[in-house]
């Protein structure tokens, strides 16, 4: 498990160059901030743990507690290996979307998907 959270990043960060996006690694206080055209996005990530959902609960803590809602064009992303899931999803699903806080899984191959519709632009 140890060094799984670089490679959701890796695997992450891939994902959204390829579609274009501007990436940037561990800039103030988030994993991955990335730009592309007048959307930014902050996501957090967190790897393979022995305690999944204390540390999916704490992955949403860093980011929301730091999170200006109210800015105009900012998205929020919570990324997280196929084992985390279910634990990015007990947050409801209104919840998230009222946040603008998309979940993106990523699997053992670097494989991302969105779980829900993207709010990106």
């Amino acid at each position: 498990m140890r060094g799984d959270e670089a490679r959701v990043i890796e695997a992450f960060t891939a994902w959204l160059t390829s579609d274009g996006w501007s990436v940037e690694r561990d800039v103030g206080f988030c994993d991955v901030v990335a730009h592309r055209g007048t959307t930014t996005l902050y996501a957090e990530a967190k790897g393979r743990t022995a305690a999944v959902g204390l540390d999916v609960d704490t992955l949403y803590g860093q980011l929301l507690r730091r999170a200006d809602v109210s800015a105009e064009g900012v998205v929020f992303g919570v990324v997280v290996p196929v084992e985390a899931r279910a634990a990015a999803l007990r947050v409801p699903e209104a919840t998230r979307r009222a946040l603008r806080v998309t979940v993106y899984v990523v699997d053992a191959l670097g494989q991302v998907e969105v779980v829900e519709p993207s709010q990106l632009a």
